[in-house]
């Protein structure tokens, strides 16, 4: 067991906001890291300054290995990769940069940390444009990989498969457990229930203290009336009137005090923090939405080419109404072709007279407006402003945010809001291009969980199989120019 860094006082400050505030931190050769948070959490921040990139002011990182960063795309730069046998592995065949897709930057990206002889790699989103084959030949490359491993990713099922520790980054803050990211749920769920049962324990306790302070008060208040009765009646006399005043006074004195002392032992009950508060919404659709077809959207006998190049031949499927649909298959065999030729209502689809589409594109997250995010999320929309605040709160969106100009907002928050618009919206069909992209991982389980709930039928393209395996009833596959259905 070798130490590779070792880190202390890393403190890093933002526009008054602690982004880091790590007494010390060390990751070892036997390491296997996935590093897990919010957007805007710190966890770029952090690899930077363990890489030495950021060198925050009294922060000491001990670094005692060759480490090889791969950056988010198009952050890095290239150089002569040295394994060329790799790099065809990888699927990787020139080095001209300027034509590379992303998935072919992330390969060699790879392929030249892993043919570096490093002792460490930290990898900042590196399933980004990898699609499910790509996925899993990195994950086969990287548990052969015998160094250490420190990875940024919302992808949950390459973190399943390739770490074995999870960092949790919050307000600053590092939160060590140890598993896969199918163990650090089950971790953070059961911390949740005790939470939670601890803080009904307390309510409970709290309640009991404040009757039994009432009580003493009550008590008090009592034996003050019988003290002024008391006193009118030994008013015309002298003898032991005040002897009996100063045991009444003493009786009042102990209630109070008694009183007090719970109060006391009440207030240090407010410090203890409330579990998180779970969002319920209740998906509705009004009768004019409702559609009868078992199958609102079938294609029969389908062809598309571009050119020379031959996306689908007579190729056949259907949508069943109600049901979550996932379509898959690798990059480039006509996913999102044939989701627009369904929006366009191309030859060969068929689709139910009364269906009313909502589509979610790629990238569909560029809006300047002057509008806030209530009234954008108000516009065409059935549900009331509680129910409306709900679905934002799943999604990360504080109470004060509502209030924000859609201007102000970053892209990964436009992405929510727009998929939240969908899902209130006045729809019983959704088309969603990669909904999870650029999501941070609350707010993709948050996400996985609305489309599961939602009352309408979906069709979803994507190469998360986390989400796929969760959401879908029905899975499509595009292969050999054909539209398979494997589930």
């Amino acid at each position: 067991m070798e130490l590779l860094i070792k880190g202390k006082k890393i403190f890093v400050e933002y526009a008054g906001r602690d982004v880091l505030n790590i007494d010390e931190l060390e990751l070892y050769d036997y390491d296997r890291i996935g590093l897990v948070g919010g957007n805007g959490a710190g966890k770029s921040t952090l690899l930077k300054v363990l890489l030495g990139e950021l060198t925050p002011a009294e922060s000491k990182v001990n670094r005692l290995g060759r480490i090889a960063y791969i950056p988010q795309l198009h952050e890095g730069k290239f150089q002569d990769a040295k394994d060329f046998k790799l790099m065809g592995k990888l699927g990787v065949k020139e080095l001209d940069a300027q034509n590379m897709s992303g998935g072919e930057e992330t390969r060699l990206k790879f392929a030249q940390a892993l043919s570096g002889q490093v002792h460490c790699i930290f990898a900042d989103e590196p399933t980004s444009h990898l699609d499910r084959d790509g996925i899993d030949f990195l994950i086969g490359q990287l548990k052969y990989f015998s160094g250490a491993l420190l990875v940024v990713s919302h992808d949950r099922y390459f973190l399943d498969a390739v770490v074995d520790k999870i960092w949790e980054l919050k307000e600053g803050k590092i939160t060590e457990y140890w598993g896969n990211y199918s163990d650090y749920l089950r971790q953070k769920d059961e911390e949740r229930r005790k939470k939670a049962a601890n803080y009904e324990k307390i309510n409970a306790e709290r309640v009991r203290l404040e009757g039994a302070a009432e009580e003493k008060r009550k008590q008090a208040r009592k034996i003050d009336q019988k003290g002024k009765g008391s006193a009118k009646k030994n008013n015309s006399k002298s003898g032991g009137r005040l002897s009996h005043q100063k045991t009444i006074g003493s009786k009042q004195k102990k209630l109070h005090s008694a009183a007090k002392s719970i109060e006391q032992r009440i207030e240090a009950m407010d410090n203890i923090e409330a579990p998180e508060k779970v969002h319920v919404i209740r998906f509705r659709q009004s009768s004019t939405l409702a559609l009868h077809n078992p199958y609102p959207i079938m294609g029969t006998e389908i062809s598309k080419s571009f050119g020379a190049k031959i996306l689908f031949e007579n190729a056949s499927f259907t949508i069943p109404l109600g049901a979550k649909v996932a379509l898959i298959g690798s990059n480039g065999t006509g996913k999102t072709t044939l989701m627009e030729m369904i929006l366009n209502r191309e030859e060969g689809i068929e689709i139910s007279p009364k269906a009313q589409i909502g589509y979610y594109a790629q990238n569909s997250y560029k809006y300047n407006e002057r509008r806030n995010v209530l009234e954008f999320m108000q516009e065409d929309c059935d549900y009331n402003v509680s129910e409306i605040r709900s679905v934002l709160a799943s999604m990360s969106f504080k109470h004060f945010d509502i209030s924000k100009s859609l201007s102000v907002l970053s892209g990964g928050e436009i992405i929510k809001l727009i998929l939240s618009k969908m899902l209130l919206g006045k729809y019983n069909i959704l088309l969603m291009d990669e909904p999870g992209n650029f999501l941070d991982l609350p707010s993709l389980e948050a996400l996985e969980k609305l489309m599961k709930e939602y009352t309408g039928t979906i069709l979803f393209i994507s190469h998360d199989k986390w989400l796929v395996d969760n959401v879908a009833d029905v899975i499509l596959e595009i292969q050999d120019k054909k539209v398979i259905q494997i589930k």
